[in-house]
């Protein structure tokens, strides 16, 4: 189907082709066809009016080394399977569990990671009525419904996670606008809950459960103006990112039930967010088609990308591209398989050295470190982007190469040779940022224009601002402030790539060990080998079951 040899090698006329690879500087990553997760009878699912297909992955860690299971949701239905991912070819007539549901639709799930094993996981399931069901896919035990009644809310389920280390706490988002934090312990009662109030602040409150029995939800946050879209926990689960229909990120200390700080989409609402690894940047998308960086430790906005033609719907930073290095090789004792090592493991590792790394850059005799955060995105425009968030951006206050390519950011007394990083030449062609030579001063109050336009932002700009009809905020105030810069007081990213990927409009982007993985509208979920991943891995698969399908 998506094997045309124009489209694989990127040189087709037709704007509408999909392509089937694409080249990064770490090489070419490859869709693997066989790998391709959907519907039993690969039909392409009608789309229209149903909730996004989304994927949740967990490992089981089971003895066979195939520990890897993937969920799905596809209009009514929900789909559990072993995910073979870049080592055999997916078989869809074996799901270890199927259901489908009547008069609702599942909307997103999410795993206990904490608690999995071969003969058990624990998955929570949100609905389009609000309902969130606790299921056990491999027992096919249906464990527990809360909001049963619709007591608690009556809006669909927008996010459901389990609460970071917590066997039993999970928060779960509404298009109210409302989040609730529930223990799988708990009743939901059979009378709607009474609340009372234990923290408010500018445009949000958390409540507390009046109740003489402890009862579910143990919270209710009540946070902005319209649907709360989506929220993620940082890697060290003491703060939350939420972001909504009214433009706004808001970054809560969890635990504390405190606001951090907020951000402003440059128009329309925020549908996605992310952490990088550290728990140093907050990546948000939404309405406006842009990509924002926003710095968690600064609490301000330090670049936005643009490459997308239409609103933005996931986010997600790669844990396995993402490198930190010192300029100095001395500097690391150890093997080079330590090393790399060590960057695999960089997001999994929450008090890891390369948290160390960084923060040496800031030390008196700090020698010089290049850092570079990859993180994509995906799009009702059905592209992929990919992009590269580097020093130039995230130091911006030290003095920058002349040559434009992805530099290393110099010690200013002393700079070493060798400054670039990078030395594949393609990347030279395709460099992170636009204009940053005239960056303006935070403290001047001119305006002060740059060589890039506003001419790549749509000219629907003004229609997508009548959507704010409810915030108390004006978006016209907060233009300009730290809360939303204009566009030229802050640098404008490229993306490395920018791909078209499918038919309809892309829901899943998720960055896995060996490949990665999105999905769309029409139920296709599909695995994209990392370089060098598709040939090592089918041999040694030919070596271990050669009756196995292999890709």
């Amino acid at each position: 189907m998506l094997n045309s040899k124009m489209a694989a090698e990127g040189g087709g006329k037709e704007m509408n082709e999909i392509k089937t690879q694409f080249t990064t500087r770490e090489g070419v990553y490859k869709l693997l066809t066989h790998s391709e997760y959907s519907r039993p009878n690969r039909v392409p699912f009608n789309s229209q009016g149903s909730n996004p297909v989304k994927v949740s992955f967990v490992n089981v860690n089971d003895q066979s080394g195939n520990g890897d299971r993937i969920c799905f949701n596809v209009g009514r239905e929900l789909y559990f399977y072993i995910y073979k991912g870049v080592r055999k070819a997916a078989d869809l007539s074996k799901p270890i569990d199927k259901r489908i549901y009547k008069g609702t639709q599942p909307t997103c799930h999410d795993f206990n990671h904490l608690t999995a094993t071969a003969e058990s996981v624990s998955l929570l399931v949100g609905f389009s009525a609000g309902q969130v069901q606790l299921i056990d896919p491999i027992k096919k035990e249906t464990s527990k419904l809360f909001n049963e009644e619709r007591l608690i809310d009556k809006t669909r389920v927008t996010c459901v996670k389990w609460v970071p280390g917590s066997e039993s706490l999970f928060l779960v988002s509404h298009s109210s606008g409302n989040m609730y934090l529930y223990n799988v312990e708990h009743t939901c009662g059979t009378t709607a809950p009474h609340y009372q109030v234990l923290k408010q602040g500018e445009n949000y409150s958390v409540h507390t459960c009046k109740s003489k029995s402890t009862r579910n939800p143990l919270l209710k946050w009540t946070v902005g103006e319209g649907a709360l879209n989506e929220f993620a926990f940082s890697p060290d689960g003491k703060f939350l990112g939420c972001v909504s229909q009214d433009g706004f990120l808001r970054v809560f200390n969890f635990d504390a039930v405190e606001l951090h700080g907020t951000m402003k989409s440059y128009f329309g609402g925020l549908l996605c967010v992310c952490w990088s690894p550290d728990g140093k940047y907050i990546v948000a998308g939404g309405e406006d088609d842009l990509v924002t960086v926003w710095s968690f430790l600064d609490c301000r906005v330090i670049a936005r990308g643009h490459g997308h033609k239409s609103w933005v719907s996931v986010v997600a930073f790669d844990h396995y591209t993402t490198s930190v290095e010192e300029s100095d090789p001395m500097e690391f004792s150890g093997s080079d398989e330590d090393f790399q090592d060590q960057m695999i493991h960089f997001g999994r590792d929450r008090a890891n050295s390369t948290h160390s790394r960084l923060s040496k850059r800031n030390s008196t005799d700090s020698r010089p470190v290049s850092v570079t955060y990859r993180f994509g995105s995906v799009g009702q425009d059905t592209q992929l982007c990919l992009w590269d968030l580097t020093e130039d951006i995230l130091f911006p206050h030290l003095p920058l190469s002349r040559t434009r390519t992805h530099t290393n950011v110099m010690n200013a007394s002393s700079p070493p040779a060798g400054a670039t990083i990078i030395t594949n030449a393609s990347s030279v062609s395709k460099f992170a940022t636009l204009s940053l030579h005239d960056r303006k001063e935070r403290h001047h109050e001119k305006d002060h224009k740059r060589n890039h336009s506003m001419g790549h932002i749509s000219s629907k700009s003004s229609d997508k601002l009548n959507l704010l009809t409810k915030t108390k905020t004006d978006p016209a105030k907060t233009l300009g402030t730290l809360l939303c810069p204009r566009m030229e007081d802050v640098p404008l990213l490229e993306p490395l790539i920018c791909k078209k990927i499918a038919h309809e409009r892309l829901t899943v982007l998720i960055f896995l060990e060996d490949c990665l993985v999105t999905a769309c509208q029409e139920g296709f979920i599909c695995t994209w080998a990392r370089p060098g991943k598709v040939g090592l891995l089918s041999s040694q698969n030919q070596a271990s079951s050669p009756s196995g399908t292999v890709v």
